[in-house]
């Protein structure tokens, strides 16, 4: 396991941390940055658009409802802990595959 992502089986619970870089041309996961995923937001980190974006975004590429992932912390900042719920083993591999595309 990654030191970005953490899985809780029992609470089937995901756990990210996620450095964003917001107003970027796209979208678009670009690596590891420390113990985060580094995702650039195409969207301005103004009016909470920054992360409404970011939610929309990891909906989009881990295929889960958008009803599914929430902020937990950090929604004023760059360094983000997104928790997604209802998590299985196929959406940890997504997960897992997000920095090695």
């Amino acid at each position: 396991m990654s030191a970005w992502h953490r899985y809780d089986p029992v609470r089937r619970r995901l756990t990210l941390n996620v450095h964003v870089q917001p107003n970027a041309a796209g979208s678009a996961v670009v690596g590891l940055h420390g113990d985060a995923v580094k995702i650039r937001i195409a969207a301005p980190a103004v009016d909470d658009k920054a992360n409404r974006t970011l939610v929309a975004f990891l909906h989009e590429v881990l295929g889960v409802r958008a009803s599914q992932i929430s902020i937990r912390h950090g929604s004023n900042g760059r360094r983000k802990t997104v928790e997604i719920v209802e998590a299985d083993a196929a959406l940890l591999e997504r997960v897992g595959a997000l920095v090695n595309q």
